[in-house]
C-alpha cells in the first residue's frame, strides 16, 4: 500500500489518500474496512467479516454481500489497498499509516522511558498518544464492540499511567480536573479515584481527599453492594494518620525499581531443549493473545525442575524488562515471601501493611503495570501459591513443585508441564562433563543407577570426582 494512505480508527473513522477524505458513507462498507484496518498485515475471514457487519442475524447471501462490498472499496481505494488473501482478505498498511498501531506504539515506548528513569519523557509519549483520540470509536458497529472495549481500556491504562506519573513529578494541582472528569466517566475504577485522593493530599486539600473516599465507598455501597478494595482502603488509613510518606515522591513508583533476585543457573545444563520451547511457547508476552500467566512444572524430586525454571528465566530476561522474583518456598509463609516482594519493588517497610490480604494487594497494584517474571520454587500447594500471584497482564509465573497442583491449574487455568527423566543421551552427556574424563567404567554404572535423573547424576559424579583425586593411602 502507498505511503499516501492514512487510517484514522481512534474516533468516528476516516481514510484520507493524500491528505484528502475519502467518502465512505454505507455502513457495510465502513464495518468491513474497519475490520480489515484494525487487524492490518493479517487476513481476516470472511465468517469475521459477516459476524463484524451482522453480529448474529446474517442474511443467506451475506457472502456474496461481502464480496460487492469489497469490489466497491476497492473502487474508491484504489487497486491493491485490499488483497484477496485466504481465507478472505487483509491490508497491509504503510509504518504509522494507522492511528491506532501508532497510539499502542508511543505507549510501548513511554513504558520504556520509565523503566529508564525518564518519566519526563514518558508522559510527553503518553499525552501525544493520548491526543491521538478524537472521540468514541465504532459506535454504529455492534460487531466490534469487543475490540472497542479492548480500545478504551488502552485509552484508561494509558490515562491512569499518566497521571499516575505526573503526580509523582509534583504535578499533582495541574491534574485534579482531569482525574475529577475521569472519575466522572468511569466511576468504578478505584485506581482513578486513588489518584485522585493522593493528587488532592499532595495539594493540601486533606479534607477533599477523605471526601472522595467517602463518595466512592458510598457509591460502590449503592452500586454494587460493595466496600472499596484493600488498596483504597489502605491509601485512606494513611491520610487519616496524615503519614508523611504520602508526600515524598518514592523511587518505587513508575517501575523505577528493577528487582533481579533470580539465583545463578545450575551448571553444566544440557538437553530440555523441547521443554524450554514449551516455556517459550506459554510464556512469552503477547498482549494480542490470551495466555496462561502461570506455568506449573511438577515431577519428582532432583528431576531437574528448579534448573530447568531458572535456565529459561535466565535467557528469557529481556522480555521482562521490569525484573525477576523469585521465593523458595519450601517452609515458607507467603506473608513472609510478599514481604521480601514488596521491598524488591522499592515499597518502604514502613508502608508494608501487616495484614496478609493487604499485603496480598499491594503486591498486585504494583506489579499491575509491570513485565516481570517470577519464579516461586519448591511449592508445597496451591495455597501456598496464591497470594503471590503477581497483578500484571504481561507477568508470568514459573512454579516448581512435586505435586501436581491441580487446584492451581483448576482455579487459575495454569499450564503445566511434567518435567521427566534426562534422555539417554543428554544424561550421558552430563554424567561426562561432571565426572571428567576419569569416570570410565563407574561413570557407566552410575548413568544405570542415576535413571535420567539430574541430581542423582551431580551426587554420584561428585563423588567419582573426590575419589579419583584423593591420594592412595602410606
Amino acid at each position: 500500500m502507498g505511503d499516501g494512505f492514512i487510517f484514522r480508527v481512534l474516533g468516528p473513522m476516516q481514510v484520507l489518500r493524500d491528505g484528502v477524505e475519502l467518502r465512505i458513507c454505507a455502513g457495510r462498507e465502513l464495518a468491513i474496512l474497519a475490520g480489515l484496518v484494525l487487524n492490518a498485515g493479517r487476513a481476516v475471514s470472511v465468517d469475521r467479516l459477516i459476524e463484524t457487519v451482522w453480529t448474529e442475524a446474517a442474511p443467506p447471501s451475506a457472502r456474496r454481500q461481502i464480496a460487492i462490498c469489497v469490489s466497491r472499496l476497492r473502487r474508491v481505494l484504489g487497486a491493491g489497498v485490499i488483497e484477496t488473501s485466504s481465507p478472505g482478505y487483509l491490508i497491509r498498511p504503510a509504518p504509522d499509516s494507522i492511528d491506532w498501531l501508532r497510539f499502542q506504539s508511543l505507549v510501548a515506548r513511554s513504558r520504556g522511558e520509565a523503566a529508564a528513569k525518564n518519566p519526563e519523557q514518558a508522559v510527553r509519549l503518553l499525552r501525544e498518544a493520548l491526543a491521538l483520540w478524537r472521540g468514541n470509536p465504532f459506535e454504529d458497529i455492534r460487531g466490534l464492540r469487543f475490540d472497542v472495549a479492548r480500545m478504551e481500556e488502552s485509552r484508561l491504562e494509558a490515562a491512569e499511567g499518566c497521571l499516575e506519573l505526573e503526580i509523582e513529578l509534583g504535578h499533582h494541582h495541574q491534574v485534579i480536573p482531569e482525574l475529577l472528569a475521569l472519575v466522572a466517566e468511569h466511576p468504578f475504577r478505584e485506581r482513578v479515584r486513588a489518584q485522585l485522593m493522593l493528587a488532592q493530599y499532595r495539594a493540601g486539600r486533606r479534607a477533599d481527599a477523605l471526601r472522595t473516599y467517602q463518595e466512592t465507598r458510598r457509591y460502590l455501597r449503592d452500586q454494587i453492594g460493595l466496600e472499596p478494595g484493600p488498596a483504597l482502603r489502605h491509601l485512606h488509613e494513611r491520610i487519616l494518620r496524615d503519614e508523611s510518606g504520602l508526600m515524598r515522591q518514592p523511587a518505587h513508583r513508575a517501575g523505577l525499581v528493577v528487582p533481579s533476585q533470580l539465583p545463578p543457573r545450575v551448571l553444566p545444563f544440557v538437553g530440555r531443549g523441547e521443554e524450554l520451547a514449551a516455556l517459550d511457547a506459554v510464556l512469552r508476552p503477547d498482549p494480542e493473545v490470551a495466555l496462561p500467566g502461570t506455568t506449573v512444572l511438577s515431577g519428582p524430586a532432583g528431576i531437574g525442575k528448579t534448573a530447568l525454571a531458572l535456565r529459561w528465566a535466565h535467557d528469557r530476561a529481556d522480555w521482562f524488562p521490569d525484573g525477576q522474583l523469585f521465593a523458595d518456598l519450601e517452609e515458607t509463609e507467603p506473608a513472609a515471601v510478599l514481604g521480601r516482594f514488596l521491598r524488591a519493588l522499592g515499597v518502604p517497610r514502613a508502608d508494608i501493611p501487616a495484614d496478609r490480604d493487604e499485603k496480598v494487594a499491594l503486591f498486585r497494584s504494583w506489579t499491575a503495570r509491570r513485565r516481570m517474571v517470577v519464579v516461586l520454587d519448591r511449592a508445597v500447594d496451591a495455597a501456598q501459591v496464591l497470594p503471590l500471584l503477581p497483578g500484571g497482564a504481561n507477568c508470568r509465573v514459573i512454579v516448581t513443585s512435586t505435586d501436581p497442583l491441580d487446584e492451581l491449574v483448576a482455579r487459575q487455568g495454569a499450564h503445566r508441564e511434567f518435567v521427566r527423566p534426562l534422555a539417554a543421551e543428554a544424561a550421558r552427556e552430563l554424567a561426562g562433563l561432571l565426572a571428567g574424563p576419569a569416570g570410565g567404567q563407574a561413570v557407566t554404572d552410575l548413568l544405570a543407577r542415576s535413571c535420567g535423573n539430574p541430581l542423582r547424576l551431580r551426587m554420584g559424579a561428585a563423588r567419582i570426582r573426590s575419589l579419583s583425586v584423593t591420594p592412595a593411602p602410606g
